[in-house]
Parts: structure tokens; sequence; C-alpha cells
């Protein structure tokens, strides 16, 4: 799409378009024009199921968002589209600026405003535009003052980052913290986060690289002196942990964040004593952040023996997350930790995601889950007018157990079974292969790849996943291990490497 054509436009003004979805997205923009937002909506999700890449629909759906108060899910497509689908579509920065406008972040309104200007200095928005920055400047004096470190926009681009790495979307989690960091060199948080995704990948030697740059510049970082700490236990390296522990040990952390993350990355490696000194005393402080400070106060306590007030602390655990129910942390120590298939908000918050391979990966989540009813009949999997058709074909197929027309797509199924039955259950780190095979598939189903060797196809996502992550493999060992030929091997994993986008 131009950039420079006169498409988008606030508060009812036409959008010319002519893809696959054009029928429900035309309807979409008469409904808008008509103010009626809540059909708007359902056509342009409609439309957005039909060519689910496309931004200039994203975009119109983004504006419907904010027009009923929707501002961060606005947002969220906005930076989509940016980030991911068209950097080029520069009128995104001037809906960004209205939506944190709204929200009263008034330094991220200013920050995208003069950057759309700067963009597109006679764009279709200027005049509103310099008007919202004139708003802006009589709400604050001080923004041309302030360094344009946007606090509120690192904020939301962070927690989505957060997002992609507890999900497993390791490989998404380091593109859009590598563009943070890029946009802002000095945020350490970035940094440690960039590691962390690194680490999961299992490159464990570029996770630690980034570490000491963080130290070199900021000698001291708190979180990447714990985060050190924190692979060193992962990997097993005793001199490490010892030497890592020592040096933690010494500082005495005076912020309350500080002392939470070091309580908390002591209570992780097993440093009970030290974390329990340190978040039992933030408890005395006052400090009554979330059910992650309470689940760690609760496992230092019972593992120095205060086991009656462990147990007391997690009945907070419960009133704030009762989805821990059943997670106790002497119990996950005693028994074998759950996977994402048997954890309903983690598969719920999948089906809702703007990624595809999260969606599908979510699908096939809930095929394997204990608590597969129970996940079936919630409101996010019922309320199906956003899923794709591929989507509803796959759940349908979960749901019932009907045939599935899309031969291929019963492939990837299997090709993931084969995979589970091999890595179970789905931890952290497992599901980056998962969301890798889904990543892949979706590319074969655009390309009209037929596929038909779950075996073949397994086993080569296997290989390619461990030599992602550095791992020690051959492909005989992976042929032996699902029982088939090198050479059927190599053959499919010619296929991944070249739709593994």
């Amino acid at each position: 799409m131009n950039k420079d054509s006169n498409t988008l436009q606030p508060m009812g003004k036409l959008i010319t378009f002519n893809p696959t979805g054009e029928y429900y997205f035309s309807k979409g923009i008469k409904a808008y024009h008509q103010r009626d937002y809540n059909k708007s909506l359902k056509y342009l999700q409609r439309a957005m199921q039909l060519d689910p890449g496309e931004p200039t629909i994203l975009c119109q759906l983004a504006i419907v968002y904010a027009d009923i108060g929707e501002y961060q899910k606005s947002n969220e497509l906005l930076h989509l589209i940016i980030e991911e689908l068209d950097e080029e579509m520069v009128e995104c920065y001037y809906f960004l600026a209205n939506n944190y406008a709204h929200l009263g972040f008034f330094k991220d309104a200013y920050y995208h405003a003069k950057l759309y200007l700067k963009l597109e200095p006679e764009g279709e928005f200027r005049e509103d535009t310099e008007d919202l920055l004139e708003v802006l400047t009589l709400e604050s004096d001080d923004l041309e003052e302030e360094e344009p470190y946007e606090e509120e926009d690192l904020i939301n681009r962070q927690e989505h980052a957060r997002e992609l790495l507890e999900s497993g979307n390791f490989n998404k989690a380091v593109e859009m913290l590598k563009k943070v960091i890029s946009d802002y060199p000095e945020y350490w948080s970035a940094y440690n986060n960039l590691a962390l995704a690194y680490f999961y990948l299992g490159e464990v030697k570029k996770a630690n690289s980034i570490l000491e740059e963080v130290l070199e510049k900021n000698a001291g970082n708190l979180h990447a002196l714990c985060n050190k700490l924190v692979f060193a236990y992962y990997e097993g390296s005793i001199e490490s942990i010892t030497e890592q522990t020592e040096i933690l040990k010494k500082i005495k952390p005076i912020s309350v964040d500080h002392q939470f993350k070091l309580g908390t990355t002591f209570a992780l490696v097993g440093e009970y004593e030290s974390a329990y000194f340190l978040l039992r005393k933030l408890q005395k402080q006052g400090y009554t952040e979330d059910a992650t400070f309470y689940y760690w106060l609760s496992a230092s306590a019972y593992f120095v023996g205060r086991t009656k007030f462990a147990r007391t602390v997690w009945k907070k655990v419960l009133e704030l997350n009762p989805d821990k129910e059943g997670h106790e942390p002497w119990k996950e120590k005693e028994d074998k930790v759950n996977g994402f298939e048997d954890h309903i908000p983690s598969i719920l918050k999948r089906f809702t995601s703007n990624h595809q391979e999260e969606r599908l990966f979510a699908v096939f989540l809930t095929s394997i889950s204990k608590n597969k009813e129970a996940i079936l009949s919630s409101s996010q999997v019922i309320d199906t007018h956003s899923f794709t058709s591929l989507e509803n074909q796959y759940l349908s197929f979960v749901k019932t157990g009907a045939n599935i027309s899309d031969s291929t797509l019963l492939t990837a199924h299997s090709t993931a079974e084969i995979i589970y039955s091999k890595h179970n259950p789905i931890g952290t780190v497992d599901a980056g292969l998962y969301l890798m095979w889904f990543s892949v598939f979706i590319q074969l189903h655009k390309a009209g790849v037929k596929i038909g060797n779950s075996s073949g196809l397994a086993a080569a996502m296997d290989y390619v996943w461990s030599k992602y992550r550095n791992e020690k493999t051959s492909q005989k060992e992976t042929a032996s291990l699902y029982g088939l030929s090198t050479a059927t091997l190599q053959k499919y994993i010619k296929i991944i490497n070249e739709y593994n986008e």
C-alpha cells in the first residue's frame, strides 16, 4: 500500500481497499460511517480472519478500538503494524499519539506526534497533529525539555516482550527487544530480557556476553548480576554459582525493586535463608506487590522450616491468583511439574494472541490437556469470530473429532503429537519448539506445499530446534530416535529450513 495514499482517516472517512476480505472490510467501513462501532468491529475482525497479515485492515480495526475507548488494544495493533508488518505506515504514529494522549501519557503522545511530523512533514494528518501538539504543550510545559526517553511507551513494549518470553515466542521477543535497544541504547531492562531470550534459545554465550556488556556500561547492574547467577544455576556450573552467590550476598540493596529482585533470585536458586531474610523484610515494610512476591516468600519460608507461616502466606497467593491452586512450591519440589498443557490460563491467553502460531498452538495444547473440556467451554474458545478458517477447522477437529478437509492441517497436528511424545511436559523452553513448528506449518500452508510424513517433519523440527539452541546432536541420532533413515531426515530438514522464517 502506498504510504502517501489518502486512505486512512479517523472519524468516518472512507478507506479504499481490495483484498480477499474486501466484502467484510467494506461492510465494516459502512458501519463505521454510521457510527455503529460494534458492528464495524465485528466485520473488521472477520476481514482480519480472511487476511490476517494485511496492515490496512489492522489499522482500521485499531481506529475503531480507539473510538470505543479500547486504547490499549488499539496500541497493540498499531505497534504490530509498525514493528512487524509495514514500517512505512507512518500514519500509525499519529493514531498512537492520539491514543496516548487519551490515556494521559503525554510524553508518549508528544513523542509519536513529533515522530509523525518528522517522517511525514506534509502528511494528511499534519494539521491535526499540530493541533494535538498545541494541546499537549498546554497540558505540560516541560515536554520539549524532556529527554526523548518515552517511559510509558517503553513499558508497553517491554510488557509485550515479557509476554512473548513467557509464552515461549523467543525469536519474536529477540526481534522486539533488539528494536527497543536500538531506539533506547541505555534501557538496561531490555538488555537483560534479551539475554533471557537468548538463554532460552540455548545461546548461552550470547546471553552472557549481553550481561557482560550491561555490567561494563552500567557497572553493578543488579538485574544483570542476578541473571548471571540464574544462568549459572540452570547450566549447573557449580564454580560460577558459588562465585555469583558470594558477590550477591555482599550486596545490601536499598531500593524496594532491588530487594525484591535479589530475594526472588536467591529463592529460585535455592538460597532460601538469604531469600527469606530479604522478602520477609519487604513484607514487614508493607510491600504487597503481587502474587509472585508472596509465592517466593511462601517458598523460602517453607524451606527454612517456617511451614506454618508459609501456608498462611500461600493463602494470600491464592487470593491474588486462584490458578495457583495445587501448585504449592513444596509440592512442585516433590512432584513432576505440569507443563503448559495443563495450565488453563496459559492456554486461554494464547487463544487471544495476535500471532497465529500461538493460536494454533493453543488448539494443540487443548487437544492434549487433561482440562480439555473446561478449556473448550470457556468464552475465549466459544467466541470463535476472531479465528481464521484454519483455526476453526482445527478447533472443530479437537472438539468433535470431525474430519479435517485440509489434509495438511491433519499432518500438522500429528506432527505436533509426535514431537510431544519426545518432548513433554511442555515447559517454557519446549514451547518454543512447538511455536516454531506451527510457524513453519503456516508458511507451508500459505505456499500450498503438500506435507504427509509426520515423523519426518517431527524429526526435522527436533533436529533444527536442537541446532538452533546449540545442543549437541547428530542427524544419525535424531533419525534413529524417530525411526527414520538419515536420508529421509535430511529431506525434511531442507523443507523446514526453507519455510522457517
